[in-house]
């Protein structure tokens, strides 16, 4: 297991999230022979306006986890302010994130329906910028010891992946909704290189549509493997197996949004203490169960006294953080 004991650089998105609720499901007005001229309209009966992005979820959580953060991104030079002082009241480091003129901060827009059935729209703004980045200027092994790479453009999880492998840093590797637009090469390559892969069933189905391995094919190109199955937990394989992870209950099912986000945060904190594969990953399912339970992806909020009761409480195990 890699040391882990300095800062965690995390490079995805920082992003507005506007998130909305259908009080219906989606499916009951699709149908399924007209697919090919969709033409729908859902009237929502609630608009909120986030924080968001995957990199800002993940360090969010880990900053409430105690876990030092950095985070290397593009934002918009006029419109990312109040993002920014949000994020320094956690402690998160922002010199990195790179202020584009005349580009707007990346944006989200999010339907969800009753069944927690989303659909989404993205504009990434200044994250195209993000192709500019260089890990080559960043001493890993010295102030960095350790690599998130989440959802960006394509071009820039690419380029980021492959300077990751010849520099023989460690990643984890969550590529998320970008699956749809890598080059099958370069997922491939990103599985390969990771010393995590991480994500959920959709995504997985995704994977190996793409790439066409099966999952066992995954498993064997990468060191730790992890698929999130919402209400169902998680599973963990190896080389040596299969560990499942119960999902936590929550307190009540509020908005979905940024669960598999708050799952890597809470897995890599526990990765970068050195607990083991099965403590990581209930960390992981507890951080996802907080985030659901408030509106908004960085709304949440615990003392480690509170996760730690929690954790013990659901696992019958104890926790040290």
């Amino acid at each position: 297991m890699p040391d882990m004991t300095n800062t965690i650089l995390i490079t995805g998105s920082l992003a507005f999230d506007y998130l909305m609720t259908y009080p219906e499901a989606f499916a009951e007005h699709i149908i399924p022979e007209k697919l090919k001229t969709l033409s729908l309209t859902f009237d929502v009966t609630s608009l909120h306006k986030n924080f968001g992005g995957n990199a800002g979820n993940i360090a969010y959580t880990l900053a409430l986890l105690k876990t030092k953060t950095e985070i290397l991104t593009s934002v918009g030079k006029e419109d990312f302010q109040n993002y920014n002082d949000h994020l320094a009241k956690y402690g998160i480091g922002t010199q990195y994130v790179k202020r584009i003129a005349s580009e707007h901060t990346a944006s989200a827009f999010g339907i969800t329906d009753k069944n927690s059935a989303q659909l989404w729209a993205f504009y990434p703004g200044a994250l195209k910028k993000n192709i500019l980045f260089s890990l080559e200027e960043l001493s890993f092994g010295q102030d960095y010891s350790y690599l998130v790479i989440g959802p960006q453009v394509a071009d820039s999880i690419g380029k980021l992946t492959e300077e990751a492998i010849m520099l023989h840093i460690p990643y984890l590797y969550t590529p998320g909704q970008e699956i749809t637009y890598l080059p099958s090469d370069q997922l491939k390559a990103g599985i390969r290189g990771a010393d995590v892969v991480l994500v959920n069933d959709y995504e997985l189905a995704m994977i190996t549509k793409k790439t066409g391995w099966k999952r066992s094919d995954i498993v064997n190109q990468t060191k730790v493997f992890i698929v999130t199955l919402g209400s169902l937990g998680s599973e963990i394989e190896t080389h040596d197996g299969v560990i499942k992870i119960g999902a936590v209950k929550p307190r009540a099912l509020i908005d979905p949004t940024g669960a598999g986000d708050s799952y890597v945060a809470g897995f890599i904190a526990g990765f970068a203490q050195k607990q083991s594969l099965k403590q990581s990953g209930q960390m992981g399912a507890l951080a996802a169960t907080f985030t659901i339970e408030e509106q908004g992806t960085q709304s949440h909020t615990f003392s480690s006294d509170e996760f730690i009761k929690r954790y013990e409480a659901t696992f019958s195990d104890t926790l040290t953080l």
